[in-house]
């Protein structure tokens, strides 16, 4: 099995290339310095079908699948953007999930259905103040599971949500919040047990909620172009019906949608990989030295050769998984071997990319030095390498 290269989808690459060509390369470098990405962006990139790809029409997507989703992400890093640009534009695609399947709307006619007999329930709510906004462009959402002292450890959330008659009140923080500068609403994981008790549910709270705060813009080694917060929460009052789903059914509705965020890293992994070796290649052929192409000299041609070996390869392994994934398979296993192997592969390239270009490489104007400083968190986000190892290992009976 493997991602279908459809007229369709050409299209979408298409569409793709051209979004980033006219609205993303003019600017990237000043949004880098910035520090995050105008609101703007997602008012474009929604008018022209790309910020709800992978959305069913029914919630105010575009249609599409997993697959198509990995098409734009694909295709935004290989036409010059950056993993740091997708994570900063298509936040939605964690924070939204929840809500949609929730309401049905994953099955695409089962919303559509209850929103024209008009018997609208709480989530269906949820998908008319949130998301159908989000995927048009005018709102921002994030999602906000991890704590300082929790790491990777979901179960072990202590922010609490007690239920006080028809509000919880909210105590606790987050951290490394992707979007949670701009985010005009979190998704946001809370404990409505005792805290550390695994019985968790998800909560939709709005900035500016009184006890509300996002803290400090935090300051990170790449991905600078996408905005992350530390969140604090101190009685905060958040209505029951923000809450996501039935009550203490958020951590199975967090591990449900973890495939689609692995399977984003593991293509914005390979894809960095493989736009590393265009620039690479690209460079070695301009670039002499003692009176010759650096694409001359065997050391060089065998370097750039191993380089794509390795990201094609992670490609086809990675598409081949996110098909089985879109297909309905129980494939835990494979994407967190899916996820290892892309971000193994793009460690690699970034490294000997940036060696071959020398000087320049470690220039902040240059393309490959951005892609070098964004990779390493590919392999820490929506779970650790070890944390995939763990996973794996427990697959093989271990």
């Amino acid at each position: 099995m493997t991602i279908v290269d459809t007229p369709e989808r050409r299209q979408l690459r298409e569409l793709t290339r051209s979004f980033v060509t006219r609205e993303v390369l003019p600017h990237l470098a000043d949004w880098e310095r910035a520090g995050e990405v105008p609101r703007s962006l997602h008012e474009t990139a929604a008018k022209i079908g790309l910020l709800g790809i992978g959305f069913p029409e029914s919630v105010g997507g575009s249609g599409g699948d997993l697959l198509d989703s990995i098409v734009v992400t694909e295709e935004i890093i290989r036409a010059g953007g950056s993993s740091g640009l997708v994570a900063a534009l298509f936040t939605h695609g964690i924070a939204l999930p929840h809500m949609v399947a929730a309401a049905g709307g994953g099955s695409g006619g089962l919303l559509r259905g209850r929103l024209a007999a008009g018997q609208l329930r709480g989530d269906d709510d949820l998908v008319d103040r949130y998301v159908r906004p989000t995927l048009a462009g005018t709102m921002i959402g994030a999602l906000a599971i991890t704590e300082p002292d929790g790491g990777s450890d979901v179960a072990a959330i202590r922010t609490t949500a007690r239920r006080d008659g028809d509000q919880y009140v909210v105590n606790g923080s987050k951290t490394y919040i992707t979007s949670g500068v701009r985010a005009d609403f979190v998704t946001t994981a809370v404990c409505t047990d005792f805290p550390g008790s695994g019985e968790l549910s998800l909560l939709v709270i709005d900035k500016g909620t009184p006890g509300f705060t996002v803290g400090r813009r935090l300051e990170k080694l790449g991905w600078h172009c996408s905005d992350t917060a530390e969140l604090s929460f101190v009685d905060v009052r958040v209505p029951v019906a923000n809450r996501i789903g039935e009550e203490n059914t958020g951590f199975l509705a967090i591990m449900q949608h973890f495939a689609a965020e692995r399977l984003s890293l593991a293509t914005q992994a390979y894809a960095t990989a493989q736009r590393c070796v265009e620039l690479a290649t690209r460079w070695c052929r301009d670039r002499s030295t003692f009176g010759r192409p650096l694409a001359s000299r065997q050391l060089v041609r065998h370097r750039l050769a191993e380089m794509h070996t390795r990201a094609e390869a992670a490609r086809a392994y990675v598409h081949e998984v996110a098909a089985r994934v879109a297909a309905g398979e129980p494939v835990v296993t494979e994407v967190a071997m899916a996820k290892n192997v892309a971000v193994a592969a793009c460690d690699h390239v970034v490294d000997q990319a940036l060696q071959l270009h020398g000087g320049y490489g470690y220039l902040r104007d240059a393309e490959v030095e951005r892609h070098y400083r964004d990779a390493r968190i590919l392999g820490i986000g929506g779970g650790t390498t070890e944390i995939m190892n763990e996973i794996i290992a427990k697959g093989m009976g271990l």
